[in-house]
């Protein structure tokens, strides 16, 4: 049984501040049980007590799992002084002290993206013992030629010399594919696009391991999963 004091519950479950809880809980907002208390040190077991603020009852989440569809132009961090993240995305009914997105999409880089304060689950994530495949949607300004999923098999070498693990390049055209890969080195998909002189005009991922990017997630938005859903992630390897 996990142990917390009262404000840091209300802190850890909503959106706000450990100083607004305590303020929020001495105003008489909170009750235990349907009893108002108003002492935010007021020690709680988390997964049995019955807490409600503002007479809604609150369901204890140890952690919480975000899927967003990220758009173009956001950048994949927690903050930034003078540029939009994707937590800023995130809406106040999901948003929690802690959030960070697991692992990183460049600036311009759209698609399935997960958000969460669980460090293990996002350690587990990007770790390249796991091998988890990720699958993007890529879009080319010149043509793939017939040996390059043959070569991307192999493991492309990028041209500082780093060696790619095997790859899955699937053309689905002259300029477009789909390509898998399972680490998650800086840039890596345009790098290796590189080493044959293409650019990659657009980069859309659309799967971690077996969790799917639903098509109905518009661009910008986001979705709670759980903690069930999220094993799929760790349910798909090249």
């Amino acid at each position: 049984m996990e142990k917390q004091r009262l404000d840091k519950f209300l802190s850890n479950q909503l959106n706000m501040t450990r100083s607004e809880a305590r303020t929020a809980i001495r105003r008489g907002r909170t009750s235990l049980s349907g009893v108002v208390v108003r002492e935010p040190a007021l020690i709680i077991d988390v997964e049995t007590a019955v807490v409600s603020f503002d007479d809604k009852q609150i369901s204890y989440k140890k952690n919480i799992y975000i899927m967003m569809n990220k758009p173009a132009g956001v950048l994949s961090a927690s903050n930034d002084k003078s540029r939009k993240t994707v937590i800023d995305l995130v809406p106040d009914n999901l948003k929690r002290p802690g959030l960070f997105p697991v692992g990183r999409l460049d600036k311009d880089t759209t698609g399935l993206l997960l958000i969460t304060d669980d460090g293990e689950f996002a350690h587990n994530c990007i770790s390249p013992k796991k091998g988890i495949a990720k699958v993007y949607e890529v879009l080319l300004d010149g043509e793939i030629t017939v040996d390059m999923p043959e070569k991307f098999q192999q493991g492309v070498v990028l041209h500082d010399g780093t060696i790619c693990k095997s790859a899955i390049l699937e053309p689905l055209g002259k300029t477009n594919a789909k390509v898998t890969i399972t680490e998650g080195k800086y840039h890596q998909i345009k790098r290796m696009f590189g080493v044959y002189n293409l650019g990659v005009n657009k980069l859309h991922r659309v799967s971690v391991g077996a969790l799917v990017l639903p098509q109905d997630l518009k661009s910008g938005e986001c979705c709670e999963i759980s903690a069930q859903e999220l094993k799929s992630v760790f349910g798909k390897e090249i």
